[in-house]
């Protein structure tokens, strides 16, 4: 098997936690380090492998092939352009750039170049999110007339992480949990005709926006999105109504909890949710009324990489293409100018 040589560009937490488990596990990475620019922690983990010095380290690198920009979302356009530049697969995690016009010059680059580009939108391998598609895709509810999706959190004080809360264009829960809702919404229904939100600030002393509802409007139905840092006691994270039934479940995905936790991924039991947090079905089916749990599938986010592994060795489509970073953020330039506007905006 072709191994991919893999270098990240961070390894805080979404390295430590999101990336290098899972090239570890997977037969075909081979991860060769990280840029570390002040506390050099890789080899405390990964004994093996390099603290890259600087960026250039990495570009100027023949043995790596791949890649992964986890830094602060204002620097992925201007890093994953290096990259590309260089001759390197990229993935790029969410948000993907700041604005449209960066995201669509990376898209075309990187297939002027013939590289690889995909966008990190791990929570489509989420087991809840895996679960409310296959209801969805198994036409269970009959017609769908509206889906209410939350990614909430009771969390009033501000970061101590200083790009998440000073002013920047990468900065605010919109191009944070944001790009996860209106991935998984763009996913399951494609993209809306217009779209309608309210962005605002609600903690105290913050300088970026920390609660969202947007509104997706598509020919027959509407989807809505919410987050928020206020919600102490959360009502179901995926809400799905169609003209048969309903589909409610909470949120229950266990990956990012354990890989904190120090826990290691792994192929058989990795990403089960407790069967306390299943989800509700109530439909009908064949004239027959059903009120039911629903199994929760199995989540795990070594899928996506395995989707990297095959677009870069087999030449297939990446897991999550750059026109789909595109697309989100298509939503999230319109979420702004709606909410600025107070009006909708036609996509």
């Amino acid at each position: 098997m072709q191994k991919i040589k893999t270098a990240l560009l961070s390894y805080g937490m979404s390295g430590k936690v999101f990336h290098a488990p899972f090239l570890a596990i997977h037969p075909g990475f081979e991860l060769l380090g990280s840029w570390e620019r002040s506390k050099k922690l890789i080899q405390q983990d990964y004994p093996e492998v390099k603290s890259f010095p600087s960026l250039e380290s990495i570009l100027e690198d023949d043995a790596v092939d791949l890649v992964i920009v986890n830094t602060p979302v204002a620097t992925h356009f201007e890093y994953a352009k290096k990259v590309l530049l260089a001759g390197k697969h990229a993935i790029v995690e969410k948000a993907f750039t700041t604005t449209v016009a960066e995201a669509r010059e990376l898209a075309d680059l990187a297939q002027e170049k013939g590289l690889k580009l995909s966008v990190f939108q791990n929570r489509r391998w989420d087991s809840d999110f895996k679960t409310v598609k296959k209801i969805v895709d198994d036409k269970l509810l009959g017609e769908i007339v509206e889906a209410e999706f939350h990614f909430d959190r009771y969390n009033p004080v501000l970061s101590p992480k200083t790009h998440k809360e000073t002013a920047n264009p990468g900065a605010g829960i919109l191009k944070d949990l944001g790009p996860h809702l209106i991935d998984q919404a763009l996913y399951l229904f494609g993209l809306p005709n217009t779209v309608f939100a309210d962005i605002r600030m609600i903690r105290q002393a913050t300088l970026v926006d920390d609660y969202l509802d947007i509104l997706l409007y598509y020919p027959d139905f509407r989807v809505r999105l919410k987050a928020s840092f206020f919600v102490r006691e959360c009502i179901p994270s995926y809400v799905v109504q169609g003209k048969k039934g309903s589909f409610l479940k909470p949120r229950g995905d266990v990956q990012e909890d354990n890989l904190k936790l120090g826990q290691q991924p792994n192929l058989d039991t990795w990403g089960k949710e407790p069967k306390s947090l299943e989800g509700t079905l109530h439909t009908e089916i064949k004239d027959d009324i059903l009120n039911l749990k629903v199994p929760t599938l199995q989540g795990n986010y070594y899928d996506f990489f395995d989707g990297v592994y095959q677009s870069i060795s087999n030449n297939t489509v990446e897991p999550v293409t750059a026109q789909d970073g595109v697309n989100v953020m298509r939503i999230i330039e319109a979420a702004i100018q709606s909410s600025k506007q107070q009006k909708a905006i036609d996509i």
